[in-house]
């Protein structure tokens, strides 16, 4: 399968991808990027090798790329995607990372032939530690699906879905999820503070926890639940704050109105 890829904005995460897919080895002069921003032009074109163009309409005439990628803020979607109709073919689908954008605005966009992958990724991406859920309209083939899969895995790990209506529901637990777990390494922070520790120390003690203990659940093959009663010894201290924290009013009931409040929210967003 030709590997010719157009990727629309370079920011920080069409950047990630752009970095992950070199590193598979798919060859600099088979990307075409297209960054408004010239700085960030240069810069990417000085450092990868890539084609560059400031604008959609400046792109090669002949192109007929494999995937055009969707890697802009939502809100700039309309002024954009547009542009790209051009290559709306049986040989190219295109890949959108915007959310809250759907397959059938897509399809209104680039016709309703066009082979269309929504995407929902997260932020560890940027250091290859995300996971992005992925669905496909009918109008992708099997090794389309396989292509965009590859490209994802250059950022993380891959789930796909066949229910676009679940995209929500994934906005808000994986898409919104890092911004939880930041929230967490705050909140201990600052009750470390509140228990007399040095705020440079509790706030250190807080991010290598948190993420240490990240990294041994990716490491593990145990479940969450396992590791957790594997550090928690009976009537001990980390015992004591469970028992609060489990509590019919903790944690499990605030994030359950969390995660629902965010799918409700993006609900409204692709409305």
């Amino acid at each position: 399968m030709d590997t010719t890829l157009v990727l629309a904005g370079c920011g920080k995460m069409g950047g990630a991808m752009l970095e992950g897919w070199l590193e598979q080895g798919i060859p600099a002069r088979r990307i075409f990027a297209v960054e408004p921003d010239h700085t960030t032009a240069a810069m990417l074109e000085k450092r990868f090798g890539i084609h560059l163009s400031a604008r959609p309409e400046d792109l090669p005439a002949h192109l007929s790329p494999a995937a055009v990628i969707f890697a802009i803020k939502p809100q700039m979607m309309d002024t954009v995607a547009p542009n790209y109709a051009r290559f709306s073919s049986p040989a190219t689908v295109f890949l959108s990372i915007a959310a809250g954008r759907t397959i059938s605005y897509f399809e209104s966009v680039l016709g309703t032939d066009a082979a269309i992958v929504r995407t929902m990724p997260n932020t560890p991406a940027a250091v290859r530690r995300g996971i992005t859920v992925a669905c496909p309209n009918p109008r992708v083939s099997e090794a389309q699906r396989r292509f965009c899969s590859d490209l994802l895995l250059a950022v993380g790990e891959v789930e796909w879905i066949s229910d676009e209506g679940l995209i929500d529901a994934v906005t808000a637990l994986s898409g919104g999820g890092p911004a939880y777990v930041f929230l967490l390494a705050e909140c201990m922070a600052q009750a470390g503070i509140a228990a007399g520790l040095p705020e440079a120390l509790a706030n250190r003690l807080a991010r290598v926890t948190v993420s240490g203990a990240g990294e041994l659940m990716h490491q593990s093959p145990d479940a969450p639940k396992t590791l957790r009663t594997n550090v928690t010894s009976p009537g001990g201290t980390t015992a004591e704050a469970l028992r609060v924290l489990m509590a019919d009013d903790g944690w499990q009931p605030l994030i359950t109105k969390a995660i629902a409040a965010a799918t409700a929210r993006s609900r409204e967003l692709a409305g």
